[in-house]
């Protein structure tokens, strides 16, 4: 690596992708990955970049057209960038921030730009031996938390994480960490809310990972809204500096297209700054009547950030209901609101308009009109065989596209073949009406 940045190596000359192959190989010590056998047309077995191009087209890490390698060709800046994100499975967006002094859309990749990349690269590949270099916080509900390395996939589970990051006072990790989109191995970490009064300790691992101040800041939402008879929702505007962790993590980058971006160390992008509204797994905001008792509304899980919305949705407890005519005041201890109140109304239900079995254990359930939105989510419905068995199924988080949506049945329930099933939802956020399942 070192001698591809000394000028009398020819840092400046066009990288081939035969010795692309090879650094590639090196960094990030792929003898040890088994992949497809390919056979390489214009690749000489016995050649020194044999091993090296064979190995990264098994791991589809690098192309060969009708097993053309073409070794001595001039490896692009876009090549560079997907092979070295596919190499060590980071968001190409990543990557694409590394490269940014340099990247050209039409523009051919040095030596020394290569060796530069994959120096980084190599900086950013996971560790199970991770240690925290720094812990700030940055709101009410979250941390900033930055590693020497970054977390292995085994570490980021929340189940694990839970374990690893032990905080005092009583302060809870509420979801998994999440790599930043452009960083090395600085995470977004989500906690309980924090008081502002009191000065935390962190451990990770049993190891003393030093202490923070808690954050008295709340995230700015910007307005209330009713969206079906028990649910509501808090939107949040980037337009106003808000924006969900969701658009700045590595794991979601690619679903988020041309919309993903990369926030610099003081959460800065295009010379504004921003706040983050990380994961609202076990949120829940209070919900007041005019004249009424306070009721707890707690978050629908998957729908902060959907359709290109930053749109949270909290739900009243199962069989309560948004009285229409009733002025509802929403107050938090996470979030200013600004418009905080909103007169329910009466909603219809969502109608189903028919279901298909895509498996013994799953069903596609299809509304008549496109809700735009996670109006599925946390919601359930039976299947009923003439013999009377009845089967639930759960709505699968995320897996709408347009009025469709899965629905997975619960309790090792398996659809028996050749039997009608009517479906029938649970609660009333729904009707159907003759809609029947066939396997």
């Amino acid at each position: 690596m070192n001698g591809y940045a000394d000028q009398s190596m020819g840092e400046h000359r066009a990288i081939s992708r035969a010795e692309l192959a090879s650094l590639v190989y090196k960094t990030f010590n792929l003898e040890s990955k088994t992949g497809e056998n390919v056979e390489l047309t214009d690749v000489n077995p016995n050649a020194w970049y044999a091993p090296y191009a064979s190995k990264l087209v098994e791991l589809g890490i690098m192309q060969a057209n009708d097993g053309q390698f073409n070794p001595q060709s001039q490896v692009s800046d876009a090549e560079l960038e997907q092979v070295v994100s596919k190499a060590m499975q980071r968001d190409v967006k990543s990557v694409h921030h590394w490269m940014s002094t340099f990247y050209s859309e039409n523009g051919s990749a040095t030596r020394g730009e290569s060796a530069v990349l994959l120096q980084t690269a190599r900086q950013a590949i996971p560790s199970d031996q991770a240690q925290i270099q720094s812990v700030r916080s940055l709101n009410a509900i979250t941390l900033v938390v930055t590693f020497d390395k970054p977390l292995t996939a085994a570490d980021e589970v929340f189940a694990k994480a839970q374990t690893d990051f032990a905080f005092s006072g009583g302060l809870t990790l509420t979801n998994m960490p999440r790599l930043k989109t452009g960083s090395i191995a600085t995470y977004i970490v989500p906690t309980s809310v924090q008081n502002a009064a009191e000065t935390y300790s962190l451990t990770y691992k049993g190891q003393d990972a030093g202490s923070f101040e808690g954050s008295d800041t709340k995230l700015n939402m910007t307005t209330a809204s009713q969206v079906t008879n028990d649910t509501f929702e808090i939107e949040a505007l980037q337009e106003h500096g808000v924006v969900d962790y969701g658009y700045i993590i590595s794991a979601y980058s690619g679903g988020r297209g041309a919309n993903a971006f990369v926030l610099n160390d003081q959460e800065q992008a295009g010379g504004k700054t921003y706040q983050i509204i990380s994961s609202m797994q076990a949120r829940q905001v209070v919900i007041t009547p005019e004249g009424g008792e306070p009721i707890v509304g707690k978050y629908v899980p998957f729908t902060q950030s959907t359709d290109g919305k930053q749109e949270p949705k909290f739900r009243l407890p199962e069989g309560q209901t948004l009285q229409s005519g009733v002025k509802y005041t929403v107050s938090s201890d996470w979030a200013n609101i600004d418009n905080a109140s909103f007169t329910a109304r009466s909603f219809d239900a969502l109608e189903v308009a028919s279901a298909k079995a895509v498996s013994e254990t799953s069903i596609e359930v299809t509304l008549a009109q496109d809700p735009g939105d996670e109006l599925f989510s946390g919601r359930n419905v039976t299947l009923t065989s003439p013999s009377g068995d009845v089967l639930t199924a759960t709505y699968k988080y995320s897996s709408r596209k347009g009025a469709t949506g899965v629905f997975d049945l619960v309790n090792d329930g398996k659809l028996t073949p050749d039997t009608t099933y009517t479906l029938n939802p649970v609660g009333d956020w729904s009707v159907a009406s003759s809609v029947i399942v066939t396997p």
